[in-house]
């Protein structure tokens, strides 16, 4: 009888989904090619952002004044994370006790680079929360190409066909391991493969020292719903391959190299 009269209530009252100005995904590249010392500093970049006055004064100063934040920690096809779920932010409380979570979750990186996979697992956590945000975006931070999972452009089709936005953090600093199995127009690659949806963009960090300074500024503007000029070198191309990081796995496991 308890059980019944519990199904008519929510049937009569259903849980109203908590309104925010963005739903936002922050899908971090923690694959076998990043360094301990990298992966240290962009969690440190991320803890930065959201501590930050910009990034307070962009969630405070919305519409709604308050966003929805997940972040998930990505690799291969069917390797990942959940570090922070779906949480909402409406003071700069909210947000240093998000920070001190992700400042206090260390772990080593996982195999391969999917970022087809962190697409979809994100599709699938924007279904399993209980927000409404009058925006929805995926922010994807990685060091290299798609080399694992479905077709990049596939995955970031069925988003864009669900009305999301994917913006891009592209780390194109050079190290041995980029040089294997990254390519050196990765800004391009997110640029014409990765990002889209309403003024989507890519901000690439050449250097880290320009992490955390790119992290906060791409987070405002997400925030805000604002877009940056888009530099003329990485404009979309007419033909771009998408499957250049599964070509360059291929290779590279040809000659027996130890995986990323």
């Amino acid at each position: 009888m308890r059980v019944l009269i519990c199904i008519l209530f929510f049937a009569a009252f259903p849980l109203r989904a908590e309104e925010v100005d963005v739903e936002l995904v922050l899908a971090v590249d923690v694959s076998r090619s990043m360094q301990l010392n990298e992966l240290d500093i962009q969690r440190r970049g991320y803890v930065e952002a959201l501590q930050s006055p910009e990034v307070i004064k962009a969630i405070t100063g919305g519409m709604i004044g308050a966003i929805a934040l997940s972040y998930v920690e990505w690799g291969g096809a069917g390797s990942y994370r959940l570090i922070v779920p779906w949480t909402r932010i409406e003071s700069a409380e909210d947000a240093g006790h998000v920070a001190d979570i992700i400042e206090g979750h260390f772990e080593t990186t996982l195999r391969q680079t999917s970022i087809s996979w962190a697409i979809d697992l994100s599709l699938d956590l924007f279904q399993s929360n209980h927000f409404n945000g009058l925006r929805r975006v995926i922010d994807v931070s990685g060091d290299g190409p798609n080399n694992s999972g479905t077709p990049v452009d596939t995955a970031r089709d069925r988003a864009l066909a669900q009305g999301i936005i994917i913006n891009g953090l592209p780390l194109m600093t050079r190290d041995a391991m980029s040089d294997r199995w990254g390519i050196p127009d990765l800004d391009a690659y997110y640029r014409n493969c990765v990002i889209g949806g309403p003024g989507a963009f890519v901000i690439p960090v050449r250097d880290w020292s320009e992490f955390a300074s790119a992290v906060r500024r791409k987070l405002v503007l997400e925030i805000a719903g604002r877009t940056p000029p888009i530099p003329p070198r990485v404009l979309p191309v007419a033909a771009y391959d998408c499957q250049i990081g599964e070509r360059i796995w291929r290779r590279n496991m040809q000659r027996n190299w130890v995986e990323p």
